[in-house]
């Protein structure tokens, strides 16, 4: 059964405005009817649709208005359900258009996509892998090898095999000059050398040995810090679902304004001024100040982030000190580029960012003291 996605336009402060006075105190779609918001009685009924996946709020008003909604919704529902805001009104149509790419981007992989890892065929009732390649060069599948295997003990005499079979052949061109020339890259492989996916699942596949287990949680590669960044969001967006009580909370006044995903470690200090989320993990012994902004970032052990600091789409290494009034941010026209090189802001062990400055979308090496603003650099 194909899976579904429920879309629910909620406009934005611009309209309603024949809903004043009422509307001044909360958005419209939130406004409570029959004990409930506005837009709460057509999610309920969205709920019951078969195979649905994920809800979607689109409209324009600001994202903090509905980020208590969507998780208390989205706990209470089981349900993923978000809120995407337009830069501007695009019309009903228009905003459905606009985000297309988020909408459709929990289908399968595209071909783009798939051809960055190793593509596979499956039989569609009996799960049996027909066909993998790696990296292929063409679109071969929208299906790809997550890396997770599930082996009986035979996977040992499989592999054994294919280094039994690499020594044959080593002693064979001992005997063949022309198969030394004819085969560089078969020479250039030790024998217990095996790559999980060239040597095992493309012979065996086809042979009623190899299975699949498809799934649609996420998945994604960690191959740069950037990447880590992003990865750290997603399990923080699945623990509202699988473990929410490692999620912080907080309003501002006894404790920090916490928004959105959120985890804060029990030894670390952070002011009650201080507003933080969404997408935000404070590791152990951290030290927040009074006023402290956090967007999208990671903040490792022992980091002390003094009044009035703000850091957005970065990581913050260990022991690393942001001054008071300072500024730590990835490129200032975008909310960071996971896989880029310099596509966030990444401070090393024991940086220190005295007061007043700015880094924007730059890396520093450790034990590095900032006593002027950066911007796109590599500080070594």
């Amino acid at each position: 059964m194909e899976k579904v996605v429920a879309v629910i336009m909620v406009g934005g402060p611009t309209k309603g405005t024949r809903f004043r006075p009422l509307s001044f105190n909360t958005p419209k779609p939130l406004f409570p009817l029959a004990g409930q918001p506005m837009v709460h009685h057509p999610i309920s009924a969205c709920k019951r649709i078969p195979n649905l996946a994920q809800i979607f709020l689109i409209g324009f008003y600001e994202e903090r208005e509905f980020t208590l909604y969507v998780s208390s919704i989205s706990n209470e529902l089981k349900i993923p359900v978000r809120y995407l805001k337009e830069d501007k009104p695009h019309g009903s149509a228009g905003g459905l258009y606009y985000f297309r790419n988020i909408i459709m981007e929990d289908n399968p992989v595209s071909a783009e996509s798939a051809s960055q890892f190793g593509e596979l065929v499956a039989d569609p009732i009996t799960k049996e892998l027909l066909h993998y390649t790696e990296k292929p060069e063409t679109f071969v599948s929208d299906l790809i090898n997550c890396g997770v295997y599930v082996f009986t003990p035979d996977i040992f005499t499989a592999i054994q095999e294919v280094s039994t079979h690499r020594e044959d052949q080593a002693n064979l061109r001992h005997l063949s000059s022309f198969e030394t020339l004819q085969s560089p890259t078969s020479r250039a492989l030790p024998q217990d050398f095996v790559r999980l996916d060239q040597d095992i699942l493309s012979p065996f596949a086809g042979k009623k040995q190899l299975y699949t287990y498809e799934t649609m949680d996420f998945w994604e590669q960690i191959k740069t810090p950037g990447m880590s960044l992003k990865c750290s969001g997603l399990y923080l967006a699945q623990f509202r679902y699988t473990s929410p009580d490692l999620l912080a909370g907080g309003d501002g006044t006894k404790s920090a304004s916490i928004v959105g995903d959120v985890y804060v470690h029990p030894s670390a200090k952070v002011h009650p001024t201080a507003k933080i989320g969404a997408n935000v993990s404070i590791s152990a012994n951290v030290r927040v100040g009074a006023g402290v902004r956090l967007i999208g970032c990671i903040i490792l052990d022992d980091v002390e982030v003094q009044e009035n600091a703000v850091v957005i789409n970065s990581i913050v290494g260990w022991k690393s000190s942001i001054g008071k009034w300072s500024r730590v941010q990835a490129s200032s026209h975008a909310d960071g580029d996971y896989n880029a090189k310099l596509g966030i802001t990444i401070l090393g062990e024991a940086v220190i960012v005295e007061d007043e400055v700015v880094v924007i979308n730059s890396i520093v090496l450790p034990n590095k003291t900032l006593n002027v603003s950066v911007q796109d650099e590599i500080i070594l």
